[in-house]
């Protein structure tokens, strides 16, 4: 099978080609912010032109990318709609009346400044059904929906968005505005949020299926436009679609729910370094994956991602109650602009310089002095990026550096630059230690994981200061996003609101519940093609104390729900929070809030290669030596460094720290003091010496 993964990032887009002969590619492009898809296209011809393997015989391509989360952000999204039951309307303004800064007077509350459906395109219409089992309380008014609709098909709205009150106990009354929806306006995007989200809890319920609506129409144009023009090419690869919680979806189903698509960036990386990570036989890894313009944080105890709350699961400010893994985002990446504020500040990030006109040293327009530019200074980074493919002036990157940092700061250019990367190298460590120390890791048992663009550049320096002893390298750190897509399986997630308590739950409708929602998950997969050999079917439920207003995520035996699983269910909540919150209630109820069923289509995971044997002698990979300043006894100071290609490395071969390592994705630092070690697969594990 030969398959193709791009990550598409904030700066470049990055590729990896793999087949069942062990042949694996890696290749960068510049992102193009205007149109991803021609960067990514650009890529995609150019694997195969160097491999000379025909577009026809690319058998999947796995997608990760951006635009559904750049839309949120940059508030860019589709002209939405909304009918919602009478009496509900501002549901979505009012929110919690929670402000994310509680004593500011003046901030821009986002959900309110940057309504993902405007006011005058929410109707409200008469119809009610009621908990506990979801009665008609108040019938549909079918010609208030379609009078709605006629309005909205009058104004161009785009996409309209579906939100009553409890209809994830009873959807008749959704479904059926869906049918009239379609017979009024087919054409426009349609979000029914007892499809996008069947969960209670109202204004994260309707917020959701608002996003969804909001990204829909602009995912949905993307994606097919993407699948149209590798079919002009001569690509019949199908197209696969990164998850917020780890999986990937079709591309007819990501289109579908492209609310799932949101922060699916960072998952890639995730499952990257979980696959790289068991090569080398750490259990803890704690990763660094920086780009051109963020740096993203997880923390993997025993190589397991953990899952955000459902109510801390946002993006922009705004509520996207949907599955996603934990990772922590700042912005400090390669491309982070270093300036002094108005109090006098020194200050690195999170404004970027992005892809255009990106750091100065790139000579494409740029004059804001950036990590990369500090990094080319102090010798760290060569004059030749990308393999050769992207030449570097250092002269700009100087003025840039003097004119915005040094002169102000009256700084010579070594110290101006050493002070870009500390304050860039802090802001890190201050987002490892949120994402650990503050949840009970201590990081001094973990390795640093490297990867991304920039992260193996920064990693000795920030592993050194957390008191960390190792930090890994894979063999593709730039492209380890698009290593985690190939490696990942076909993913869905389906859920439903129960509120029942372990003391008197309804054993026979869970049992119920549970088979109609493996049936869901099961045809899902099997419109994708997968066989009853590569189809996993799993059980969780989202469980609280009785009184608690937060879920934890409980695994399920499967097959009828009887008295013992509902003990077995109770033995393991109450383990897993204790293991979170350090004690159990075991005299307490357990309260069942949501059950969710999760279906995995597996897809032929990549083989990890061994690599051969070296002898100790490293002489032939030595390709330059120039000198590299580092931070000694807190001042930069001058060091001849000799630098290697990665290629060359054999496994065994030790290498000394200091030494820089050359490869197309990335560079590594191996700092003073400090030992690179390549295992068998090509993996580097540097020792970090006090």
């Amino acid at each position: 099978m030969k398959r193709i993964g791009v990550d598409v990032g904030g700066t470049f887009t990055d590729f990896i080609y793999v087949d069942d002969d062990g042949k694996i590619e890696v290749y960068k492009t510049s992102t193009t912010p205007h149109d991803p898809s021609i960067g990514m296209m650009e890529g995609i011809n150019a694997i195969c032109d160097k491999l000379n393997i025909k577009h026809n015989e690319i058998q999947e391509i796995f997608h990760g990318t951006t635009i559904a989360t750049n839309m949120v952000l940059e508030h860019k999204g589709a002209r939405a709609g909304m009918i919602t039951t009478k009496g509900y309307r501002d549901i979505i303004h009012i929110a919690r009346h929670k402000r994310p800064t509680n004593f500011s007077i003046v901030e821009d509350i986002p959900w309110q400044k940057y309504p993902v459906c405007q006011r005058r395109d929410r109707y409200a219409v008469s119809e009610r059904v009621t908990a506990p089992d979801g009665a008609e309380l108040i019938p549909l008014n079918e010609d208030e929906v379609r009078a709605a609709v006629r309005k909205m098909k009058a104004e161009k709205v785009e996409a309209i968005a579906v939100c009553f009150l409890f209809s994830f106990l009873n959807p008749a009354h959704e479904q059926r505005v869906k049918e009239i929806i379609k017979e009024e306006y087919p054409e426009v995007y349609i979000s029914v949020s007892s499809e996008v989200l069947p969960q209670f809890r109202e204004y994260e319920r309707f917020t959701t299926t608002g996003l969804n609506a909001y990204i829909g129409p602009t995912t949905a144009r993307y994606i097919k436009q993407l699948e149209m023009t590798l079919k002009e090419q001569g690509y019949t690869a199908k197209v696969h679609l990164m998850q917020s919680f780890g999986g990937v979806a079709s591309a007819k189903a990501a289109r579908k729910k492209p609310v799932n698509l949101l922060l699916s960036g960072p998952v890639g990386g995730v499952l990257g370094a979980i696959w790289t990570t068991k090569l080398t036989g750490i259990n803890n890894v704690i990763t660094l994956d920086i780009g051109g313009t963020s740096a993203d944080i997880s923390v993997l105890a025993d190589l397991k991602p953990s899952m955000k709350h459902l109510l801390d699961t946002k993006v922009g400010g705004y509520s996207a109650m949907v599955p996603m893994i934990d990772v922590g985002t700042i912005g400090a990446g390669g491309g982070s602009i270093a300036y002094i504020d108005e109090g006098g500040f020194f200050r690195v990030g999170p404004q970027s310089a992005g892809a255009v006109p990106g750091p100065a040293c790139y000579d494409r327009g740029g004059t804001e002095p950036t990590v990369s530019d500090a990094n080319i200074i102090l010798g760290r980074l060569g004059r030749k990026l990308l393999g050769g493919r992207m030449t570097i002036r250092p002269e700009l990157a100087e003025k840039a550096i003097m004119d915005k940092v040094g002169s102000p700061l009256g700084q010579d250019l070594y110290e101006a630059a050493q002070g870009i990367i500390d304050v860039m190298n802090n802001n890190m460590i201050q987002e490892i230690e949120k994402e650990s120390v503050r949840r009970g890791f201590d990081p001094r048992e973990f390795a640093l994981f490297a990867c991304g663009g920039a992260g193996s550049l920064h990693a000795c320096s920030v592993a050194r200061e957390l008191g960390m002893k190792n930090v890994i390298v894979p063999l593709n750190p730039g492209a380890l996003c698009a290593v985690g897509l190939v490696n990942t399986d076909l993913m869905y997630d389906f859920s439903k609101t129960e509120m029942q308590l372990s003391t008197n739950a309804n054993l026979e409708g869970l049992s119920n519940d549970f088979a109609a929602l493996e049936k869901k998950a099961y045809e899902r997969l099997t419109e994708d093609n997968m066989t009853d050999d590569n189809i996993v079917i799993q059980r969780v439920a989202d469980c609280r104390y009785e009184g608690q207003g937060y879920e934890m995520r409980v695994p399920i035996i499967g097959g009828d729900v009887t008295d013992e699983t509902i003990e077995k269910l109770k033995d393991s909540f109450h383990e897993i929070h204790k293991k979170q919150f350090g004690r159990a209630f075991r005299d307490v109820a357990v309260e069942i809030v949501n059950i969710r069923v999760i279906g995995t289509g597996a897809i032929e995971n990549l083989e990890p290669i061994e690599i051969e044997k070296g002898n100790g002698d490293i002489s032939a990979a030595v390709i330059d030596e120039r000198q590299v300043t580092f931070k000694v006894d807190g001042k930069p100071k001058h060091m001849t460094t000799k630098v290697y290609d990665r290629t060359k490395f054999k496994a065994g071969d030790v290498i000394p720290g200091p030494a820089i390592i050359n490869q197309m994705d990335t560079t590594i630092v191996i700092e003073p003091d400090c030992v690179g070690n390549v295992n068998d697969y090509g993996v580097i594990v540097i020792d970090i010496n006090d």
